[in-house]
């Protein structure tokens, strides 16, 4: 979708792209509906995709249109390599995303 629509908003000066996280993130859903509190624990806190969200809305629209992103290439791009800060728990290996495959 994002790709069709980058095609079609292009000549207004609208960009399109999406967004993905790399783990799971800690939301209610994540906490209610999936895992608890235990996949709570081995997830990335929401920020991770507000901050990939800025960078990507800060581009120019006409230049920057039509890319699928996940979180980590979003932050990589703008050079920012430590994502530690991130995880719900320090030094935990996270919990890959659902709907990714490996």
């Amino acid at each position: 979708m994002a790709m069709a629509w980058a095609s079609e908003f292009k000549e207004y000066g609208i960009a399109s792209n999406a967004l993905w996280p790399k783990t799971t993130i800690d939301t209610a859903a994540v906490r209610n509906l999936l895992g608890g509190e235990a996949l709570a624990k081995i997830s990335r806190k929401p920020q991770i995709l507000a901050d990939a969200a800025y960078y990507i809305l800060r581009k120019n629209p006409k230049d920057y249109t039509g890319n699928c992103l996940i979180d980590e290439e979003a932050l990589r791009l703008e050079g920012i390599i430590d994502l530690d800060h991130y995880a719900v728990t320090n030094g935990i290996k996270l919990y890959p995303d659902l709907f990714l495959d490996e």
